[in-house]
């Protein structure tokens, strides 16, 4: 595929000439994103004792939410409300760092929405409330189509092709949807379609999850992204915050209300707008696990990684630290500084160590006679001489002392680390004794 090719499937260049891609641009400046990223993420455990899950660190030097706001930038959708709660402020802090490169002057912002009691006395009762609480907001800047996402999953796609879709079908509603197996299918919400993509049925983390027509392997799940059109959003919102039987939340409530009574709402398969699908497959992940966040991190260091990082069409944008390169010291025959199969960022130091399939973030110095293998090191550790990790995460700002070996026994790794069913081991300061959870 050449570049003018490429160029032309994700929605840049000559394709914005065409009818369609002049549509599709049109419609995504009028739109406007919401990114609901005031969950814990409690499936992560320690991880977010102190942070949001959106502001979890990934692949190397991003946080998980800047795959959202790169996939509305990179859309061409420029105006973002960010809504926050939980731990916020490595969130904010994040956001403000590395996200103000927007221009209002051109109808361009990523605004935060913390929880402010504007309409209400409480917080952010659930997804719906959140978006209810900034109605006045929404109102202000009269967007054509709001488009609600997520901010804790990793994944790449042109939204300007769902909102496309939509309009093409008249839909009240789309909501994107993606094939998950059928045996972590009750951790969504599963939709049924018929032949039109409409929405016949949808079931919110059902025990036993139905399977895709013809498939008993793979279920249908919401991917938590919905597009409404923004007066349809405001009337639904108003009567969902009236009735005091509801949670308040899209996938319980307002999504089972509008398909009970017969509103038009269809499913977008994530296939047709995925950027940079590999072998056919679509890449997206919600690494709501210690597992499957260590696993996702890893995959990043296969020779050809389901995600692609190095896409310069569809880049993944980030707050981006001034930092010195990655350096590797020390080559004797019994010290040598080196990495192999891994990725190492900036400001790393690797001094007579060696590293492998693993993932080191910004500023990670690893001392001499260290050996690490299959571990993911947030930023900002220091691991001290003959340190030996193995499957192992390791929180921002830990300092490993001397001699430390984790990985190889779960039985007393347990007594002072948090080790998963799958064997993964956890380490955070606050475990080592380390009280930093005000830096996180």
């Amino acid at each position: 595929m050449t570049i003018g090719q490429e160029s032309a499937q994700i929605g840049y260049g000559p394709a914005k000439r065409d009818p369609q891609g002049l549509l599709m641009t049109q419609l995504a400046r009028d739109a406007l994103a919401i990114v609901l990223a005031g969950g814990r993420g409690s499936r992560l455990g320690p991880l977010t004792d102190w942070r949001a899950k959106p502001a979890v660190p990934f692949g190397g030097k991003f946080r998980i939410i800047d795959f959202s706001l790169s996939n509305c930038v990179n859309s061409g959708v420029r105006r973002i409300g960010i809504c926050t709660q939980y731990k916020a402020q490595s969130l904010i802090r994040h956001v403000q760092r590395g996200w103000s490169f927007l221009d209002g002057r051109f109808r361009e912002f990523v605004e935060l929405l913390p929880a402010q009691q504007r309409v209400t006395s409480d917080w952010y009762k659930g997804t719906a409330d959140a978006v209810y609480q900034n109605l006045d907001i929404l109102r202000r800047h009269a967007p054509e189509h709001v488009l609600i996402l997520g901010g804790d999953h990793v994944y790449k796609m042109d939204y300007a092709r769902l909102l496309a879709e939509h309009v093409g079908r008249a839909a009240d509603v789309s909501i994107g949807c993606v094939e998950v197996p059928i045996g972590i299918a009750s951790e969504y919400g599963v939709v049924t379609l018929d032949d039109e993509s409409r929405i016949v049925d949808f079931q919110e983390k059902p025990a036993q999850p139905k399977p895709a027509p013809g498939r008993l392997d793979i279920a249908l799940a919401s991917m938590g992204i919905y597009v409404f059109n923004a007066s349809f959003l405001y009337e639904q919102l108003i009567r969902d915050a009236d009735d005091p039987r509801s949670a308040h939340d899209f996938g319980r409530n307002v999504i089972p209300h509008l398909i009970a009574r017969g509103y038009r709402v269809f499913g977008h398969r994530f296939a047709d707008s995925c950027v940079n699908m590999v072998e056919g497959r679509p890449y997206w992940r919600d690494v709501g696990t210690i597992d499957g966040y260590w696993e996702a991190n890893l995959d990043l260091t296969h020779v050809t990684p389901d995600l692609n990082l190095y896409d310069e069409h569809w880049p993944i944008w980030s707050y981006q630290e001034q930092l010195p390169p990655a350096k590797f010291v020390f080559e004797t025959p019994d010290r040598t500084g080196a990495a192999f199969d891994s990725l190492v960022s900036g400001g790393c130091i690797v001094s007579g160590s060696s590293v492998r399939r693993s993932l080191l973030f910004s500023n990670v110095h690893v001392h001499s006679y260290c050996s690490i293998e299959d571990s993911v090191v947030l930023p900002d550790v220091e691991l001290h001489r003959n340190v030996t990790l193995r499957k192992c995460v390791v929180d921002r700002y830990c300092t490993l002392p001397a001699g430390l070996k984790v990985g190889f026994d779960p039985v007393e790794d347990r007594q002072r680390f948090f080790v998963t069913d799958r064997g993964v081991t956890l380490i955070t300061p606050e475990m080592l004794g380390q009280d930093m959870h005000h830096l996180r």
